[in-house]
């Protein structure tokens, strides 16, 4: 074992340089790794706008190139209140949340609203899973998950 002060100057030098080397190393191969495998990044999108602008030109845009251009590992697409109405009754909007799915992305549906709003049926005629959100999304807030809103 070495001593600091058996230790030269020139030495700790050296070392603090090879120190400050491995980590640049680190840093630019991306931050952290496990063994030889990436760590991995979620993004859940919690949709709530009933708004089809803000569904086309940000949302649903954003969600599915986050999947298709691997920004993120899993991405999932939580449809929540006033979001449901909107994907129930607009075709476009349908195809392009099946387009996602078939994608990768994870589409699913708060419960409690779509029974408020008499869509259940409707949402997993679409295909996509209805159920309770309260938990999932608290797991990913409090997880590795990024989380976003529209």
């Amino acid at each position: 074992m070495l001593h600091h002060h058996l230790v030269s100057k020139h030495t700790r030098a050296v070392m603090a340089l090879t120190l400050l080397g491995l980590a640049g190393l680190f840093l630019a191969q991306g931050g952290m790794v496990r063994g030889d495998v990436e760590e991995e990044h979620g993004l859940a999108v919690v949709w709530t706008s009933g708004d089809p602008d803000v569904a086309h030109r940000m949302a649903l845009m954003y969600t599915h190139a986050a999947k298709t251009q691997g920004w993120f590992d899993e991405v999932t697409l939580i449809v929540w209140g006033p979001s449901q109405r909107l994907l129930a009754a607009d075709k476009d909007i349908q195809e392009k949340v099946d387009e996602m799915a078939g994608d990768g992305v994870i589409v699913e549906a708060c419960i409690v609203c779509a029974e408020s709003y008499g869509l259940v049926e409707k949402i997993e005629e679409l295909g996509f899973e209805v159920k309770g959100m309260g938990a999932p999304l608290s797991d990913h807030i409090k997880g590795d998950t990024h989380v976003i809103t529209f």
